[in-house]
């Protein structure tokens, strides 16, 4: 009699990777603007600084080019948080006392990548018959 197996067959890639398959779903075409607000002297800025690290990269910034990231450094001994204001009308804040970057990313996916309406592709086919009836 054998024990049924009820786990993974092999290991977690880990948090970095976690990080990685979540940018490649991030879509900022909804959002107008990202503020993070941080004082560097608390112990958890170290989250909105990796924040905006990931953030900031290529591969983000080119889904929307419109979207401004501010950053707002104070010294008020605050608690650092990110505020994201979408074109439709309201604004989400994230507190990031308690919070990671992978948690931080999973949430702007689920409240924010989802808005996004899915495009569809223009084939080359579409467009030759255009240029066709242009001509004639």
């Amino acid at each position: 009699m054998s024990i049924y197996y009820s786990g993974t067959f092999k290991r977690s890639s880990g948090v970095i990777s976690a990080i990685t398959k979540q940018l490649n779903q991030v879509n900022l075409k909804p959002v107008k603007r990202i503020q993070v607000q941080f004082d560097p002297f608390h112990p958890n800025a170290v989250t909105a600084r990796n924040f905006l690290f990931h953030i900031t990269s290529s591969k983000v910034t080119e889904t929307n080019l419109d979207c401004l990231i501010k950053t707002n450094v104070v010294c008020d001994r605050s608690e650092p948080h990110i505020k994201i204001d979408l074109l439709e009308a309201g604004s989400i804040k994230f507190l990031l006392n308690n919070l990671t970057v992978l948690e931080i990313l999973q949430q702007i996916n689920k409240h924010i990548s989802s808005k996004v309406v899915a495009e569809e592709p223009v084939t080359q086919e579409a467009t030759k018959k255009e240029d066709s009836r242009e001509e004639n």
